[in-house]
C-alpha cells in the first residue's frame, strides 16, 4: 500500500532519514515499519516522528484574531490544508538477499510503502516458529522471537517495578514449556525471589517443579576448598590451605561428613596459629548456623533438571540474603559442572531481581553469575536477568546479555547505566524508554535485526489477585477482628497471667498471626 511521497527537506533526504508527506487517507503512527526504492534497492526504515501540517495556522497573530470572531475554519477550508509529515530513520536496504547498511539516499518525489507482514517478519529477523512475546501494534503482527538468537548469548528483562518485567519472563518460559520436543526443548531453572512463578505448577502438570528453597540442602562432603572460599570471600591464602588439609582427611577418613565435623578437626589440630583457628572456626559457626548444609544434596540436581522441564527454586520464605546467595552459588556452580560434562541437557537459568545476587559491589554469588554470562554459551546455558535496578547490575554481568528486552524506565540514573553497559542502547533509544507504557517493551540486540517496540502479552497461567492498598488493610483489619473473636477467651486467660514487662504479648500476636496465615 502506497503511504505517501518522499519530500525534499533542508536536511534530507540522507542515507539515514528521509520525510515524507502522507497520502490522503492514510493513517502513519510512530514505529510504523515502511520502505522507498534506491537506485534498484528496497532501503527500509521506521517512523521516528509524525508532525501534522496546515498552513492556515500557522500564523499565531491571524489564529487568535479569527478565533475571536468565530474560527479560522468558519472563513477559510481549513480541512483541506491538513495533512501529516512522517520523519524516517532507515536502518538498511535489501541487496542480493541481505540487509546492507544504508549508502544511498532516497529522491525526493519517490513513493513510500507498506511492508507486507512476510517482509517484515524478514527484516526484523522474526522466525514464524519461534516464541511468541506480544505484538507489533502500530503493524498488528505477532512477534515470535528465535530461542537461539534470544537466549545463546544471554538475556537481560530491564524495568522499574510494576512495569511487567516479571510477566515478560513468565512469558518466555510459558513458550519455552509449550515447545514441541522435535524442536528442542532446554531445560528451566529459576529462582525466585518472590514466589511469582509457582503458580506454573497448575498450568503445565509434570512438567515445573516447585523446590521451597527453606528444604534445599547442600552435600558437605561434595564441597572442595574453592566452595568455601566463594561462601567466604574473607578466607585468605594460608586459612584456605589449613581447610583444604581438613578436607582431604575428612573424605579420605570418613567419606561423609558435615560443618561440625570440620569444625571438631579444627579444634583437634596443634600448633595451629591461633588468630588463624579463631577466624576459620567463627566462619564455619556462621555457615553451620544458615541450615543449608547436610549429609547429602537435597534435591538431586542432576536427576531434576530434565528437558522440558522448570524447576523454580522458590525463596519466598527465604529472608536472609546469605542464604540465598550462598544457594544460588552452589547451584549454579553444580549445574555449570553437571552441563561441561554432559549429564543435563541445555540449560536456561533465570535469575529474578539479580541486582542483589550480582550487584556492582561485591557478593557472594557474583562471581559465579559472571562467569556463566562469559563462558555458559559455549556449554549452552543461557542466563536470562531480571532487574528493577539496572544500575545496581553488575556492569560486566549486563555487558554479556546481548539481547536487552526493557520496559519502562524512569531513573536516569538507571538508563545511563544501561547506556554504558549496551552500545545497542543509544541516547535517542534510552529517551524513549521512560515513555513506555506498562506492558509494553524496547526489544533491541541479537534476537532482532532491529529495535523494535512490542506490546508484550500476558501470560496464559493464573495470575495471583493483586489487592489495592484500601482493598488488603479491609481485608486485614477483618481477618483481625475474626481472629480475636475466636481467640477472646484465650486471650483474656493470658492478659491476666501476664508478667509486668509484658513478655507474653509476642507470643500471643504470633499465635494469632499463626491462625490467620492459616
Amino acid at each position: 500500500m502506497e503511504l505517501g511521497t518522499v519530500i525534499a527537506t533542508p536536511d534530507g533526504p540522507t542515507p539515514r532519514k528521509f520525510c515524507f508527506v502522507v497520502k490522503e487517507g492514510v493513517v502513519v503512527g510512530l514505529n510504523k515499519f515502511v520502505k522507498v526504492e534506491v537506485d534498484g534497492n528496497w532501503a527500509y526504515g521506521y517512523v521516528k516522528n509524525v508532525v501534522r501540517m496546515n498552513r492556515y495556522f500557522q500564523k499565531t497573530d491571524a489564529v487568535w484574531e479569527y478565533e475571536r470572531g468565530g474560527g479560522l475554519s468558519a472563513a477559510f477550508p481549513t480541512s483541506m490544508w491538513e495533512y501529516s509529515i512522517a520523519e524516517v530513520w532507515v536502518f538498511g536496504y535489501l541487496k542480493e538477499g541481505f540487509l546492507r547498511r544504508p549508502s544511498l539516499p532516497p529522491s525526493p518525489g519517490k513513493v513510500v510503502f507498506d511492508l507486507t507482514d512476510e517482509e517484515l517478519r524478514f527484516v526484523l529477523g522474526l522466525d514464524e516458529d519461534g516464541l511468541e512475546i506480544g505484538e507489533l501494534e502500530e503493524q498488528n503482527l505477532l512477534v515470535r522471537l528465535n530461542p537461539t538468537r534470544l537466549l545463546q548469548k544471554h538475556l537481560a528483562v530491564l524495568a522499574m517495578s510494576g512495569a511487567g518485567k516479571s510477566n515478560c519472563a513468565k512469558v518466555i518460559v510459558e513458550e519455552l514449556l509449550k515447545r514441541n520436543p522435535e524442536r528442542g526443548r532446554p531445560a528451566v531453572l529459576i529462582f525466585d525471589v518472590h514466589g511469582e512463578y509457582s503458580d506454573l505448577v497448575r498450568s503445565f502438570p509434570g512438567q515445573v517443579v516447585d523446590v521451597k528453597a527453606e528444604n534445599i540442602k547442600i552435600n558437605t562432603s561434595e564441597l572442595t576448598v574453592w566452595h568455601f572460599r566463594e561462601f567466604i570471600p574473607e578466607m585468605t591464602g594460608s586459612q584456605a590451605r589449613e581447610l583444604a588439609q581438613i578436607l582431604d582427611d575428612l573424605k579420605s577418613k570418613k567419606g561423609f561428613f558435615e560443618i561440625w565435623d570440620i569444625i571438631n578437626r579444627l579444634r583437634e589440630l596443634e600448633g595451629l596459629n591461633k588468630n588463624l583457628r579463631g577466624a576459620l572456626e567463627g566462619w564455619l559457626f556462621d555457615l553451620q548456623s544458615l541450615g543449608i548444609f547436610g549429609r547429602e544434596d537435597c534435591p538431586k540436581w542432576d536427576s531434576l533438571i530434565f528437558p522440558g522441564r522448570a524447576v523454580v527454586v522458590n525463596m519466598e520464605r527465604m529472608t536472609s540474603l546469605t542464604k540465598k546467595q550462598i544457594l544460588l552459588t552452589y547451584i549454579v556452580n553444580r549445574i555449570f559442572h553437571l552441563r561441561r560434562r554432559g549429564l543435563v541437557p541445555p540449560i536456561v537459568l533465570v535469575i529474578e531481581e539479580a541486582h542483589t545476587f550480582a550487584p556492582t559491589e561485591a557478593a557472594i554469588s557474583k562471581h559465579v553469575l559472571e562467569t556463566v554470562a562469559r563462558e555458559g554459551r559455549k556449554f549452552h546455558i543461557s542466563l536470562v536477568v531480571i532487574s528493577q535496578r539496572p544500575v545496581r547490575l553488575s556492569t560486566t554481568l549486563l555487558s554479556q546479555t546481548n539481547t536487552n528486552i526493557i520496559l519502562r524506565i524512569t531513573n536516569p540514573y538507571d538508563l545511563e547505566h544501561i547506556k554504558k553497559s549496551s552500545e545497542m542502547v543509544t541516547g535517542e533509544v534510552a529517551e524513549s524508554i521512560s515513555g513506555l507504557a506498562v506492558g509494553e517493551a524496547l526489544v533491541v540486540g541479537e534476537a532482532v535485526n532491529v529495535p523494535i517496540f512490542v506490546r508484550i502479552r500476558r501470560v496464559s497461567s493464573p495470575i495471583s489477585f493483586e489487592f489495592s492498598l484500601e482493598e488488603a488493610a479491609r481485608l486485614y483489619e477483618l481477618s483481625l477482628s475474626v481472629g480475636i473473636e475466636r481467640t477472646a477467651k484465650e486471650e483474656h486467660s493470658s492478659s491476666l497471667s501476664m508478667t509486668s514487662d509484658g513478655s507474653t504479648c509476642s507470643s500471643a500476636y504470633s499465635s494469632r498471626t499463626g491462625e490467620r496465615s492459616t
